[in-house]
């Protein structure tokens, strides 16, 4: 079969049996005109914030200058510290009251709802704040017959902050934990009971390293979210990295300086942990097909 042109050479001529052929079209590519002029706003602003920031009263000696000083170096240390105890202990939480909130007994399903409904539904600076002052509601707190104290010796910001940032992280958690469990197909509790397993031993050995290839991307943007959430601790003073630059800036004034210094302080801790989230990631969903392989 041989393809003809038209008249007067047109490409789109007909081919045997009456069809045109188009195969000598060229393809007309649509103008976007609103992508370039978005990408070029969004660059004019880029260039203006840069030139704001290089040419404004910033002194960035002063930031290179204090990034590594001992007081921000303990302060970055401190956060790191209150993070990794903090989350493990929301994670402990987590998955006790997810297993509360699953449980058939209405009295514990009640008692894990009302924790997350009220540790979800308050600030957590204002939890913070509630453990900072407890002792202006138990002025004594302790162990009845064993030990006892008083409580704004026993409060102190490390204790207060730990508290309020793992209790309230555990309501956040319970139900990513929970979510995780329920993902896991009831056969795999039908089977578990089958062969004569408990129900927490099936929890421990079947349903929740299961889970764990669901939680496991929600639970580490939690702990890097709580990377940043112990900032909240410098009101109850907390000598986290905000903390410690704020006590510097309030010394010798250089306010953008040293909060620019905490600033970068976060983005080299989440950048770190960024890669070590997708490692972890991948470690967990080992043998799951993935769609398109």
């Amino acid at each position: 079969m041989t393809r003809g042109g038209g008249p007067g050479g047109d490409p789109a001529g007909p081919l045997a049996g009456g069809f045109p052929d188009f195969s000598g079209l060229r393809v007309a590519r649509r103008p976007h005109w609103g992508r370039w002029l978005a990408a070029a706003m969004i660059l004019f602003v880029l260039a203006a914030l840069g030139r704001a920031f290089a040419k404004g009263q910033i002194e960035w000696d002063y930031v290179g200058r204090f990034l590594t000083v001992p007081a921000i170096l303990d302060g970055i240390a401190n956060t790191v510290i209150m993070a990794v105890l903090a989350m493990a202990l929301g994670i402990v939480l987590g998955v006790v009251v997810a297993v509360m909130r699953l449980s058939p007994n209405p009295v514990l399903s009640f008692v894990a709802a009302g924790y997350t409904w009220l540790f979800r539904g308050t600030p957590l600076i204002l939890q913070l704040l509630l453990w900072f002052n407890l002792a202006l509601v138990f002025p004594t707190i302790g162990i009845p017959g064993l030990w006892s104290g008083r409580a704004v010796d026993v409060m102190t910001p490390f204790l207060s902050a730990l508290l309020g940032l793992g209790i309230n992280q555990g309501a956040y958690t319970s139900e990513v934990m929970r979510a995780g469990m329920l993902s896991v197909d009831t056969g795999q509790y039908e089977a578990a009971q089958a062969i004569g397993m408990g129900r927490l031993l099936a929890l421990r050995r079947i349903i929740l390293p299961q889970a764990m290839r669901v939680v496991t991307p929600p639970l580490a943007n939690e702990f890097i979210g709580m990377i940043k959430a112990t900032s909240l601790a410098s009101v109850i003073q907390y000598p986290e990295v905000l903390h410690n630059a704020e006590n510097i800036y309030y010394a010798n004034s250089r306010v953008i300086e040293l909060l620019l210094v905490a600033g970068l302080w976060y983005l080299l801790v989440v950048s770190i942990l960024t890669p070590l989230q997708m490692l972890l990631e991948r470690r967990f969903a080992r043998g799951v097909a993935r769609p398109g392989r």
